[in-house]
């Protein structure tokens, strides 16, 4: 059965270079050039994924998500976005993005991360992919971090880190990397915004005290477990 994709961006052009490339792939595409029409689409017709355009006219992407999300919690969501502050990212997630692609973008980008996110959260997604940190869980799909019988969800972005992290325990993180897997660009005045989040972190992590995540300064972020002593 064919993923179906409604496909929501009011720029004719590329909204036929996009969803060409898409049937070409054996992807069913849907498309709408506002949020109104995507939001009409989708209480219509469905869809396994959702790719939106945040500035459109009628109706912005975000708007058209929060319809969306009431119908549907779980279905994939990527936003298309010329805004570019951590703000306007963070709104998205707020709303219930799973994930974002600056514009202008390669065709190819966009289908690796339709891709990732169909496997993530699509009705069909493979098992959950999932981290031990010390006496911890670390569900990357669902974001959320578990400690004996409770668990706590994560934001987007602290996920997004913690999952750089846990994938290299023992190894330091380069902060541009770090800045780079989460807001897609490294500019100094996102720094303070990682170290932030690397606060959160800590702070999520803090009862298991072998657990510690060291700021190698000038570099970046290392996760250690220390083995408990018996």
């Amino acid at each position: 059965m064919k993923n179906k994709v409604l496909f929501v961006e009011d720029e004719a052009d590329l909204t036929l270079i996009v969803a060409d490339t898409l049937r070409g792939l054996g992807y069913d595409v849907v498309t709408a050039a506002d949020g109104v029409e995507g939001l009409d689409r989708y209480r219509s017709e469905g869809a396994d994924i959702i790719v939106a355009d945040v500035m459109m006219p009628r109706m912005d992407g975000f708007t058209m998500a929060k319809g969306i999300r009431k119908m549907s919690p779980e279905v994939p969501l990527l936003f298309l976005t010329a805004k570019s502050t951590i703000d306007d990212v963070e709104e998205g997630f707020e709303i219930g993005a799973n994930d974002y692609l600056k514009k202008p973008f390669e065709l190819r980008e966009l289908i690796v991360r339709i891709k990732s996110l169909l496997k993530r959260y699509g009705v069909n997604r493979q098992e959950d992919m999932k981290y031990q940190i010390g006496a911890y869980s670390f569900n990357v799909t669902t974001q959320t971090l578990s400690y004996e019988e409770k668990s706590t969800e994560l934001s987007h972005f602290e996920s997004k880190i913690l999952e750089r992290l846990a994938a290299n325990i023992g190894k330091t993180v380069d902060a541009s990397e770090l800045m780079i897997a989460v807001w897609q660009r490294d500019e100094p005045s996102n720094r303070n915004s990682l170290h932030g989040y690397i606060h959160k972190l800590r702070r999520a992590l803090r009862h298991d005290p072998n657990i510690s995540i060291i700021n190698q300064r000038g570099f970046g972020y290392m996760l250690t477990i220390v083995a408990s002593r018996q």
